[in-house]
C-alpha cells in the first residue's frame, strides 16, 4: 500500500524537477531571443520522463550548444545556460527547430517560445496541485476524517 502512494508521488515529483528544468531552458532562450547566432534549446520531456522514471536519481549532462558544423562553441556574448544539479538521465538538450529563418542565425521563435512557456507552467501547477491534493488525501487518511 504504502509502496503505491510513494509510487505516485514519486513520479510527480519527477514530473515537477523536469518541469523546472525546462522552465529554465525556455527561459534562457527567451533571455537570448535577440542574441546574434544564439540556437535554440529544450529537452524532450517524455523521453526525460522516461529516463527519470527508470532510473532512481535525476541530473541533466548540459553540453555547450553548437553553432553549425563549424563552431564548437557559442559566442562570447550569449547568455550561457549554466549547468544544473538536475539529472535527466541519458536525455540531453535537444535544439530546437527552427520554423522562420532568421538573418542574424538566431533560432529562437518568440511565439513559440511564448505559448511553450505558458504550458509549461500550467503542467507544472498542475503537477503542484496533484502532489498537493495526494498529501492532502493521505493526511486525513491518517487522522481518520
Amino acid at each position: 500500500m504504502f509502496a503505491n502512494i510513494n509510487n505516485a508521488l514519486d513520479f510527480q515529483s519527477k514530473a515537477l524537477v523536469l518541469r523546472a528544468e525546462r522552465q529554465r531552458i525556455i527561459a534562457s532562450n527567451i533571455a537570448n531571443a535577440d542574441t546574434p547566432g544564439y540556437v535554440g534549446r529544450d529537452i524532450n520531456f517524455k523521453a526525460a520522463m522516461e529516463a527519470a522514471v527508470s532510473t532512481s536519481s535525476l541530473s541533466i549532462p548540459v553540453s555547450k550548444p553548437t553553432l553549425g558544423n563549424t563552431e564548437s562553441a557559442t559566442h562570447a556574448r550569449h547568455i550561457a545556460l549554466q549547468p544544473s544539479t538536475t539529472d535527466l538521465g541519458s536525455t540531453k538538450l535537444d535544439y530546437t527547430v527552427q520554423s522562420q529563418p532568421a538573418m542574424d542565425g538566431n533560432s529562437v521563435d518568440m511565439d513559440r517560445e511564448r505559448a511553450s512557456f505558458v504550458d509549461n507552467s500550467v503542467r507544472y501547477e498542475a503537477a503542484l496541485r496533484f502532489i498537493n491534493g495526494q498529501s492532502k488525501t493521505i493526511l486525513s487518511a491518517i487522522q481518520g476524517q
